[in-house]
């Protein structure tokens, strides 16, 4: 168990830097109220999910502690948009689209609902 969450912790800083510099990066490059540099990062982020994802389907003998470390890790840190759509094709290939359906559903509006709320509860 703390070997696992080893692994993620150090998947976890490499993707964390990393996308502080590409938002940083974009934000330099594109200076405007929209939040590119995010934007990147999560679409990104759902590429090489998808990327690891496959690969590790595909080659089912590779070692868990490569596949926490890319994807809970390295993608999680990176974004964890890229878990929350990986997590979401999952259960589509899964036939769970009730549950497909609710999990986008209640991470869009709750997650942009309860932003709303901590804001307003500490402004």
């Amino acid at each position: 168990m703390i070997k696992s969450i080893l692994i993620v912790g150090c998947g976890s800083f490499v993707g964390g830097a990393l996308r502080y510099l590409i938002s940083m990066l974009m934000k330099n490059e594109c200076a405007s109220s929209f939040p590119v540099g995010t934007l990147v990062v999560n679409i990104l982020g759902c590429f090489l999910i998808g990327i690891i994802y496959g690969l590790f389907v595909r080659y089912s003998t590779t070692s868990h502690m490569l596949c926490l470390l890319l994807t809970t890790g390295f993608c999680g840190g990176f974004t964890t948009f890229s878990t929350f759509a990986n997590e979401s094709l999952q259960m589509l290939q899964a036939g769970n689209v009730g549950g497909f359906v609710g999990y986008v559903a209640a991470s869009l509006v709750l997650g942009i609902l309860l932003v709303l709320f901590g804001y307003y509860l500490v402004k």
